[in-house]
Formats: structure tokens, C-alpha cells, sequence
């Protein structure tokens, strides 16, 4: 089974129906979904996620993100202590040219970990990292 891995900047215009990314990242989840892909996230990504529509679109919508994030066909990973040094020392120390997050660097490593090569996410850090961005621009 493949993954596709979803960032904060992709959960973010998910949940607002008004943002003008989100037809194509929704379009671009529900085909990959229909091709019978796991959406896997980290809990940096859950937690940078529910802060933001938080902040920007209020608690209702914070905590609807909060629980179907957890429904299936979504898998939240845990990046341990060890998955945090690795992604520090593989991303962070080793990039220190690009200003890559805690956050973007753990879910690099994980990632590579688990041989995820497709990001749902706008950041142009996942490309930069060497993994696919969808939706693809054009």
C-alpha cells in the first residue's frame, strides 16, 4: 500500500473551504484516496495544524480538525525522541542553508523512514527535501 504524507500547509486550506488552494488539494486527496493511499501525518504536523485554524479560524473549526484527523483512512506518527535526533541531525544540521522547521525536518525523516515519497502540502521546503509535491503546480 502506498502513502501519501499530508502537511500543516495542506491540512490548513483542507478545512477552509474558502481558501484558494483548497479545490486542488482536495481534488488531489481524493484521488489518491480512491487509489486506496494512507494519508499519514506526525503529531508535530496535527499539533502546528490545530494552532493555526485555531488562531485563524476558531476553536470549532480547531477541534472538528482535531477529530476527523484521526478517522481513517488517516494515520497520525509519533515522532519519538529518536525520530527527533534523527531528523536534526539528517535535516536540520545538514541543510543549514535552507531554513528548514522542526516540524518539516521530523516529517522528512519520517518520510524517508517509511519510503513516503508524495507530500500533500504548498511548502516548497518537501520538494527542496527531494520529495513529490502534489498537487502539481500547472
Amino acid at each position: 500500500m502506498n502513502d501519501l504524507f499530508v502537511d500543516t500547509s495542506a491540512w490548513y486550506p483542507l478545512a477552509d473551504r474558502s481558501h484558494p488552494d483548497h479545490a486542488a488539494l482536495a481534488r488531489a486527496l481524493r484521488e489518491r484516496i480512491g487509489q486506496g493511499v494512507r494519508i499519514v501525518t506526525t503529531n508535530l504536523v496535527v499539533a502546528e495544524s490545530h494552532a493555526l485554524l485555531l488562531r485563524r479560524a476558531g476553536q470549532r473549526a480547531a477541534l472538528a480538525f482535531l477529530k476527523s484527523v484521526r478517522q481513517a483512512p488517516n494515520r497520525i506518527e509519533y515522532i519519538t525522541p529518536e525520530r527527533e535526533t534523527d531528523a536534526i541531525g539528517r535535516w536540520i544540521e545538514r541543510f543549514r542553508g535552507q531554513p528548514f522547521s522542526l516540524a518539516d525536518a521530523a516529517s522528512f525523516a519520517l518520510m524517508t523512514e517509511l519510503g513516503i515519497r508524495e507530500a500533500l502540502t504548498l511548502d516548497r521546503h518537501f520538494t527542496i527535501a527531494g520529495f513529490v509535491a502534489l498537487p502539481a503546480d500547472g
